[in-house]
């Protein structure tokens, strides 16, 4: 034993000592690049080029150590056969190491000069264990941040904003070569381009939409101009309608029960509804729930900034807005037609009836709004729908280690008019990013999971290229996105920053906050500027994905976790959004000047953010916000709980499944804590169960066609936690208030019944799912 412990110490002198590859930045005419260099464990180490095979000694001479005693015979035996056995264990041991040495090597040389392990700790030192460096957050931020440039931002935008772009356009054809061009520069792995033939509504230049009077005989008389013909929207439902005029607020079903309680019932009528708050589509849904026969869309002035040196909307400017494409996505079937402010003044001249609330009050007119009803309309829609080709550009950035799994972001490229706000920003970012990513993979970034930019096209119409991509993908999405980046919307002012998106994302965002400079407040982080006037941060910052946003359907259709940024002015609407005014020169003077400033806080903050997301050998979204999400709404739930006593029913279901929920997740985030780091097979099995959470609050136990957003929380239909909660407050409405079916039923044991167990069964599967292999699932119901 001890000539075997004199040959192993022999080894491990002559073995090479551990080396680590450390990425320096180099000054002068190489500025920005990364130069790699080889640290040896101790000063004066031999490199591993002059590393010399063992030298194998047979047995010492006789006498050159202590004599040992005679040994018995079989023992005798063993040490004469001792030398053979360590020769051949040294043999391969070497040999071993030898062939593990080349083949660490030949996997550098496969990826270059990758890195392991992003560290967001600035004071963290390198572990020696490695056999490659981290590159530090700040190293990586430092890199991004300078290759970020500010000066081609505004520049894309103003070009952007000039050309015409309308899906389906020859500007359009145009544009989308230009762009696939500029990627193709770009040292990206694969650069392409998908055609989708859809059924693009546009208006009928030979049949115009029209709106006039009807007398009480039932005559047509004059005609109220719509100033501009083009404004429209797209997928209304077409034909004629005739009947009173009745203002609603902005549609809302509170709005619409509101006005049903006052005396004021919109069946059969014509609904005059303000621009925002929620989108056109549920405007429209929302009237046809409670039985009226159309809708007018008006932008209210009070909804906008007042500041006299800021440029406002014109009163004779209508606003442009759509609807999902399709009838499953919630296209309503009720005709709808924006008209601008002056045409809405009209109308609320003629309006009797009860006086709308105060919350209700514009500044259109002299004297308060009415609700109405006001004397007849007859609204004509005659819309035509047309076979279009629309392009969607995809780029990617293959990733190192977990090339399958892959990081979305993508922006909008057509617009119905200039689109600056619109569309021109999220496509200069989206350039720019690509750009600078390309940069940073040139200087020897190369991130672990795969980045995909992606700039689509038809989102003027329902984000319908997006959403073509998403049905086609349908059944693997959630098996290979990790998350979508939406850039539409993302500069309409620069005082107030609004992230819509899931709960898994919301820690995430919090920490990116923390890096980026605020726009406008110097010395500043946007964090910093948020907790300065609110101290609950994500209060203040934090919105759920809208319809109409393109992030939406990632979310409620696909099950992939989703965000969108926006810097908003003072908590007001950028007036000009979706109007042929949203030109570059309006935006550039609603931001007094700060358009470029602002666009790059949102470039900075979408950049990190994707570098921690593609990066991170663990991702980060917080699967444990969820148990929170459902502790909110049963407080909502618990309001009712007397009520359901009363009638023998129960929530102790939904009880029990956001507990076993929370198990999960703490046992998910234990088992995460106590695994070994480096053990890259428990990293991506981690990783998997982590990425495939938001798919879990998909029911599965509802059809895609038929309810394609069939997320419980964020989706449309019986089986969300939202339908549950209206269904509920039916049991202490004494009239038939609500939209639907239960209009005229109020509340049904049974149908809640149904609900309840939809609603259970989706959310007990997403913590069976939170808590790994079948065989280490311990639940008790």
């Amino acid at each position: 034993m001890e000539r075997l412990w004199g040959l192993f110490q022999r080894a491990q002198q002559l073995s090479p000592r551990s080396s680590q590859t450390v990425y320096q930045r180099v000054e002068g005419p190489r500025k920005g690049h990364l130069e790699e260099e080889e640290e040896d464990g101790e000063e004066g180490a031999e490199t591993l080029a002059h590393f010399c095979p063992m030298e194998l000694r047979g047995p010492e001479p006789l006498g050159s150590r202590p004599r040992q005693p005679n040994l018995i015979p079989w023992a005798a035996a063993g040490r004469r056969a001792a030398p053979y056995l360590v020769l051949t264990a040294l043999l391969i041991f070497t040999g071993a190491f030898l062939l593990g040495y080349v083949a660490f090597r030949g996997s550098c040389q496969a990826c270059g000069d990758s890195v392991l392990v992003v560290s967001e700790d600035v004071n963290y030192e390198p572990d020696l264990d490695f056999h490659q460096g981290r590159l530090y957050w700040s190293d990586l931020q430092a890199m991004f941040l300078q290759f970020l440039g500010e000066g081609r931002l505004e520049d894309t935008i103003r070009q952007t904003s000039l050309r015409e772009r309308v899906a389906g356009s020859a500007g359009m054809a145009a544009l989308t070569q230009d762009i696939r061009a500029a990627l193709s520069r770009q040292k990206l792995d694969h650069v392409w381009t998908d055609t989708h033939y859809v059924g693009l509504q546009f208006p009928d230049p030979a049949h115009p939409n029209t709106l006039h009077w009807v007398d009480e005989a039932g005559k047509v008389g004059e005609q109220l101009p719509l100033e501009d013909p083009d404004v429209y929207c797209p997928y209304s439902a077409i034909g004629n309608v005739t009947g009173e005029l009745v203002y609603a607020h902005y549609g809302r079903p509170e709005d619409l029960q509101d006005l049903r309680a006052r005396g004021v019932d919109p069946v059969g009528r014509l609904l005059l509804v303000r621009v925002g708050v929620i989108s056109f589509a549920q405007k429209v849904t929302n009237a046809q729930d409670f039985g009226a026969q159309g809708v007018l869309i008006y932008p209210e002035p009070a909804d906008f900034s007042q500041d006299p040196p800021k440029p406002s909307l014109s009163s004779q400017q209508a606003v442009y807005g759509h609807f999902p494409p399709v009838a499953s996505s919630g296209l309503p079937s009720i005709p709808a037609q924006p008209i601008s402010a002056d045409i809405a003044s009209r109308l609320l001249r003629k309006l009797k009836g009860p006086v709308a609330p105060q919350e209700w009050q514009g500044s259109l007119l002299g004297s308060p709004y009415h609700l109405g009803p006001g004397p007849r309309l007859r609204l004509v829609v005659n819309n035509h729908r047309t076979s279009t080709p629309i392009n969607n550009i995809f780029g990617c950035i293959e990733g190192r280690s977990e090339p399958d799994h892959y990081v979305v972001i993508g922006a909008q490229r057509d617009a119905w008019g200039p689109g600056a706000a619109k569309s021109a920003v999220g496509t200069a970012i989206l350039l720019e990013l690509v750009r600078t990513f390309s940069s940073m993979v040139s200087n020897g970034f190369r991130p672990r999971r795969s980045l995909l930019f992606i700039s689509w096209d038809g989102g003027d119409f329902g984000s319908v290229g997006s959403t073509e991509w998403l049905e086609g993908y349908l059944s693997v999405l959630h098996l290979k996105a990790v998350v979508y980046v939406s850039l539409d919307n993302a500069v309409l002012g620069d005082d107030k920053f609004h992230a819509k998106t899931s709960p898994l994302l919301t820690s995430l965002i919090e920490s990116v906050l923390k890096q980026v400079d605020s726009p406008n407040h110097s010395g500043q982080t946007l964090y910093e500027q948020v907790v300065f006037t609110n101290p609950s941060w994500d209060a203040e910052v934090i919105r759920p994905l809208p319809m109409d946003s393109s992030a939406y359907s990632f979310t409620a259709f696909v099950g992939v976790p989703a965000v969108e940024f926006s810097f908003m002015e003072d908590d007001q609407a950028y007036p000009f959004l979706h109007t042929k005014e949203d030109t570059y020169e309006n935006l550039h003077k609603v931001l007094q000047g700060r358009l470029p400033a602002v666009a790059q806080a949102v470039a900075q903050l979408a950049g990190q953010l994707l570098i921690r997301l593609s990066h991170d050998r663990l991702l980060p979204l917080d699967f444990g916000r969820y148990g929170d999400v459902v502790l909110r709404h049963i407080g909502n739930l618990n309001e009712f709980s007397g009520d359901l006593k009363a009638r023998g029913l129960t929530l102790q279901w939904v009880y029990s499944a956001r507990g076993d929920y929370i198990r999960a997740a703490e046992k998910l985030r234990q088992e995460i804590y106590s695994s070994e780091e480096r053990d890259e097979r428990l990293t991506r099995m981690y990783n998997v169960r982590i990425m495939r959470v938001e798919f879990y609050f998909l029911s599965q136990y509802v059809s895609p066609a038929d309810s394609p957003f069939r997320h419980i929380f964020m989706g449309r239909g019986d089986h969300t936690l939202g339908a549950l909660l209206d269904h509920l407050r039916l049991l202490r409405s004494n009239s038939s208030g609500t939209p639907g079916a239960t209009s005229s039923t109020g509340f049904q044991e049974s149908r809640f019944r149904r609900q309840l167990a939809l609603l259970t069964w989706t959310l007990q599967g997403a913590a069976n799912a939170l808590s790994g292999d079948v065989w280490n699932i311990d639940n008790n119901f």
